[in-house]
């Protein structure tokens, strides 16, 4: 196990920067999540990590040693990727055991630290199968008992659940988080899905343009996002996004939104909150008038979507709530849990002392 520094990381191909002097310190032990849309250059930090790509510029250290001209062999580290990566013509076994055979393990040893593995991602029962006979997620489970037998210094894990279906991403994701627990091996895992990133990290790194935009807990960057760009990604219904003004403590948009608002900010300004944070009331109630624009069951809920002033406004409702579309309602704002962003910096404004 070891901790990860990236000091003033660059990487660039002629004029296209990827990564933009990125510095980021994952502590030993620690699930670090790489999150942002395609392009923002998660999968390129991670890849410079392993030594698969080489850096512009900056540092990387591993363990507190500098690697930067290490092999991606000598830096101790293992990988599991978005595709198996698995050996068609040889068993399960073979498969996670190969790591160990190329570094002259005896067989009898081999064996028991495959048989150990195996059974940590709960495949015991399919080691003599060929990568053929097993589902999607057996064989993504193969590709980690894979990793695990090395036991490396650190785990990088680029998309490692996107060829999976709904089903098989919830269930994996808990044996993940529950084998990185129980192993305690530093973790570097690549997504775009925020699902993942929420559920599985100790913190998140959200990218954007190949820089980090905010580095917190799932619940900080939930809760309280640094600007614009992360507060429109994070979140499924993403959060409310209201432009409008702030004068005298009240902040007022079109559709007759009229709030106070608990910072020392005048002029225009932008208002998030989130849907679980809007409740739907019988018409003439709440904060704001608006009318339905759809309704959708999620399940444990249901979203209802509605229209004001032009603007469309996200709301979780009880699971039983049923409206027509066009029907009047009313919305009430908890005040307690918005967020203003300057729209010129896109930046959190922060509440007055």
């Amino acid at each position: 196990m070891a901790a990860i520094d990236l000091h003033d990381l660059t990487k660039a191909w002629g004029n296209f920067t990827a990564v933009k002097r990125q510095s980021l310190a994952i502590r030993d032990g620690e699930f670090m999540v790489l999150l942002g849309p395609s392009g923002c250059g998660k999968t390129t930090t991670m890849r410079m990590i392993a030594g698969l790509e080489e850096p512009t510029s900056g540092d990387i250290l591993i363990g507190g040693q500098r690697v930067n001209d290490l092999a991606p062999r000598e830096r101790d580290i293992a990988m599991v990727f978005q595709s198996y990566g698995l050996y068609p013509h040889m068993t399960v076994a073979d498969n996670i055991g190969y790591p160990m055979k190329l570094r002259g393990m005896g067989r009898a040893e081999r064996e028991a630290a495959v048989r150990a593995a195996a059974d940590k991602v709960e495949l015991g029962a399919f080691l003599h199968r060929k990568p053929r006979e097993l589902s999607g997620g057996q064989r993504q489970r193969v590709a980690l008992a894979r990793a695990i037998i090395r036991r490396p210094r650190a785990f990088l894990m680029d998309e490692p659940l996107s060829n999976l279906d709904a089903k098989l991403r919830v269930s994996t994701r808990a044996e993940i988080k529950h084998l990185q627990h129980e192993l305690g091996v530093t973790t570097v895992y690549v997504t775009h899905d925020q699902i993942e990133a929420m559920t599985l990290a100790h913190r998140v790194a959200v990218m954007q343009g190949g820089e980090i935009r905010q580095l917190g807990t799932p619940e900080d960057i939930y809760d309280q996002p640094a600007d614009l760009f992360v507060a429109g990604f994070i979140g499924s219904p993403a959060m409310n996004l209201l432009a409008g003004e702030i004068q005298d403590g009240r902040f007022t948009a079109p559709g007759g939104i009229a709030v106070a608002v608990r910072v020392a900010h005048r002029g225009a300004a932008v208002l998030g909150i989130r849907p679980e944070d809007l409740r739907v009331l019988p018409p003439g109630q709440g904060d704001v008038a608006a009318a339905i624009y759809t309704v959708e069951l999620t399940g444990e809920a249901t979203l209802v979507t509605a229209d004001v002033g032009g603007a469309r406004l996200s709301a979780r409702a009880d699971r039983g709530f049923r409206a027509g579309i066009g029907s009047a309602i009313g919305l009430a704002l908890d005040t307690s849990r918005l967020s203003i962003f300057d729209p010129g910096t896109t930046l959190r404004i922060k509440d007055a002392p």
